[in-house]
This record gives structure tokens, C-alpha cells and sequence, in this order.
């Protein structure tokens, strides 16, 4: 779940940061032991309102941002010039805001560091290392193709989502015209025909005869049990629960942590490549693990303090997969492992796409087999009276 929280650092101030936490007392302690005061922890509202709440466009923000810079604006003017072109009052605020800041005589960095809300950890930790060798832009461009690639890899398991919900959607909604409305209609004609009916059929259509009388109430019911699912699944502690049980999962917890772990490894290796050195790169990417990784990225953490290589100290803390453990050495010895973890990433995104198409190739006949079947024998009990109707009278 995704708090609000305001915290104060001692040479930094207030500022407000948007965090990723399964409840408010990870959030405390994980910022206690970074050093900080927490002031307020607001959990931050889902639903149709805050979806259609405006995002600040931070890679176009971004890409504009390095346009200017590269044809010979400074910093401060090429804000300026995006703060003058833009047309939605939020975001020439947000820019106004981080010159205010800069001209108080607080660098870039810690200027996007206070507006946290439009601006992820990682892209302040960006920019804090191309201050110190001044390459500002090729960083910004870093930034634009790391998330390039994850809203690539996102998009991809989106698009994969799409027809087997727009499936049970179909089939949900057929399903329930059929109990709703036909199997009503068909109980009231078999009711003044006096037969005996199959025991199945007979169970459909006493649940017919019960929609016809009680209809609103059902209604009501079904209503009222869609609104419990969708309360309970706002709460922090259900959505955790589920979490536990996907990671539990055999198959499903391992691809989640796969893709957990390419997303870790693409992050990091984009700070090393800034110049960020391992331990604090480390920290500043933990808050993207889940909390069944985090822990472990603590625990490679101590390890490299205590003089560990970064292989080992992975191994230690589980962050690791056979390929990774290999290429991370292989990046030890030839001293690049920024890159090699980018490869590791991507390496593990596609491993990830293959068994996403492969899982959707399989799910997806699955799931029409089933709500055909689901659909015919409705349809097979609701006419077997009229079939044995038609043998008897052959």
C-alpha cells in the first residue's frame, strides 16, 4: 500500500516522501533506521477518485528537460522554460517549487528529494550522482530508458491480462443472464407440467422458482457480497495476506520473485553506472523489494560492510538466481558490474515474458473450455425435460 509520509533528516528538513509498505510500522522502523524523524504517516486514498487524480508527466518532464540542457540551457533556464510553457497549474507549481528551492541555495537533488510525490527515490539518487561529475543529462537519459524498460515489461504483462479478463467477464455476465432471467422463465412453464424431472434439473429450477419470488433480495445479496470483496480488498492487511499467498504459491511465487529481483537488478546497476557506490546504491533500491526480499537486502548490505563481495553478499541475503550468481562474478573480475546487472535484468525479463506467453497460451483454452462446459450444462439441464418429453411420445 502506498503511504504519505513526512519526515525530517538532520541537514535536510521536512520533506515529503510517497512510500511503498505492507502498514505503517515498516514504514516507522525502515525510516528510523535510515536516520530519520517521522512526523505523520497518511495512507494515501485508492479508488475512482485518486485514479483520476493528475500524475505529474515525469518522463516527459524528463525528456524536455534534457532537450534543453543539451542545447546549451542551464539548468535553472531550462526550468524556468518548462515552468513558462506548461498549461496545467499542478505542474507549473511543482516546477516553481524546485526553483524556489534551488535559488535558497539547495542543489538539484535535494529539490526533488522534497517533492517526492512526483519524483521516485531513485530519480533524486540520479541526479545527486551526476552532480558530483556534472554529467547531468547522460544521467536523465539513464533514467529515461530504465523506466522505458519497465513500463515496456509492464505493458507486456498487461496486454497478456487482457483477454482472459474480458473472457471471464463475457462468460460471468452470460452466466448470469442464464440463472437470472432463463431458468426463471423455464421453472414457471415445468411447474404446471406435472412431470417428474431429473434431480439436476429439478435442483436448477428450484433455484429458478427461488429467483422468481425473491428476486430483489438475491439482487441485494449478491450486490452487498461484491461490495464486502471489494472493502476487504482495500484493506492493507487482505491485499498483504493475498501477497503471502502468491508468494507461498509453487509456481506463481517463484515468477514473482523473478520479476522482482530483474527489476532490483536493473535499478541498481543504473545507479552503479551513475556512480553510486554498492551500499548506498543497495539502500536506495530496497524500498522497491517487496517485504520477503527486503530483509535480505539488509542482509547483503551488513555483509558488504563487513567486507564480503558482492556475489557472496547477495547469495547471503537471497537475491540471487543461478544465472545472477554467475554473471555477478563474471562482473567482479572484469569490473563492470553496473552493466552486468543491466544484463541480468534483462536476462530476467525475458525469461519472464516466455513464461508469461506461455501461461496465457495455456490458461486461456482452459478458461473458455470451462465456461463453455459451464454454459452447456445449464443450457443441457434446462432442456433435458423436453428431450425425455419427446422420447415418450416417440
Amino acid at each position: 500500500m502506498r503511504y504519505r509520509v513526512k519526515t525530517l533528516r538532520p541537514g535536510s528538513g521536512v520533506a515529503t516522501l510517497t512510500v511503498e509498505a505492507l502498514d505503517e510500522s515498516e514504514i516507522a522502523s525502515r525510516l528510523q533506521r535510515e536516520g530519520a524523524q517521522v512526523i505523520s504517516i497518511t495512507a494515501e486514498r485508492s479508488g475512482l477518485l485518486a485514479a483520476r487524480r493528475a500524475r505529474f508527466p515525469l518522463l516527459l518532464f524528463t525528456q524536455e528537460l534534457i532537450a534543453l540542457l543539451d542545447a546549451g540551457l542551464t539548468l535553472t533556464e531550462a526550468l524556468e522554460t518548462l515552468a513558462e510553457k506548461e498549461s496545467r497549474p499542478e505542474s507549473r507549481q511543482l516546477i516553481d517549487r524546485l526553483l524556489n528551492t534551488m535559488r535558497e541555495g539547495r542543489p538539484f537533488s535535494a529539490a526533488l528529494a522534497a517533492q517526492s510525490e512526483a519524483f521516485p527515490p531513485l530519480y533524486a539518487a540520479t541526479v545527486r550522482a551526476a552532480e558530483s561529475t556534472g554529467d547531468l543529462s547522460p544521467a536523465l537519459a539513464r533514467f529515461v530508458g530504465y523506466q522505458n524498460q519497465i513500463d515496456t515489461v509492464k505493458k507486456k504483462v498487461l496486454s497478456a491480462s487482457i483477454y482472459p479478463m474480458l473472457l471471464v467477464g463475457v462468460g460471468t455476465l452470460v452466466i448470469g443472464f442464464l440463472l437470472a432471467y432463463v431458468v426463471p422463465r423455464f421453472a414457471t412453464v415445468y411447474a404446471d407440467s406435472g412431470r417428474d424431472l431429473p434431480w439436476m434439473s429439478q435442483m436448477l429450477l428450484n433455484w429458478g422458482e427461488m429467483v422468481e419470488a425473491h428476486g430483489g433480495w438475491i439482487a441485494l445479496g449478491v450486490i452487498g457480497f461484491f461490495a464486502a470483496i471489494a472493502l476487504a480488498l482495500a484493506q492493507p492487511a487482505t491485499r498483504a495476506a493475498l501477497t503471502r499467498l502468491a508468494w507461498r504459491t509453487p509456481a506463481i511465487g517463484e515468477h514473482l520473485r523473478t520479476f522482482e529481483l530483474a527489476r532490483f537488478y536493473r535499478s541498481l546497476g543504473m545507479l552503479l553506472v551513475g556512480g553510486i557506490p554498492i551500499v548506498s546504491a543497495l539502500g536506495m533500491v530496497s524500498s522497491l523489494l517487496s517485504a520477503h526480499l527486503r530483509a535480505g537486502a539488509a542482509t547483503a548490505a551488513d555483509a558488504m560492510r563487513r567486507g564480503e563481495s558482492i556475489s557472496a553478499a547477495f547469495a547471503l541475503g537471497d537475491l540471487t538466481t543461478p544465472v545472477a550468481a554467475r554473471l555477478l562474478r563474471v562482473g567482479e573480475k572484469s569490473g563492470r558490474m553496473g552493466e552486468m546487472m543491466e544484463r541480468i535484468a534483462i536476462f530476467h525479463d525475458e525469461e519472464m515474458a516466455r513464461w508469461v506467453d506461455w501461461f496465457t497460451r495455456l490458461f486461456e483454452p482452459l478458461l473458455m473450455v470451462f465456461i463453455g462446459l459451464t454454459i452447456g450444462l445449464i443450457v443441457v439441464l434446462l432442456y433435458m425435460p423436453i428431450f425425455e418429453l419427446a422420447g415418450s411420445i416417440e
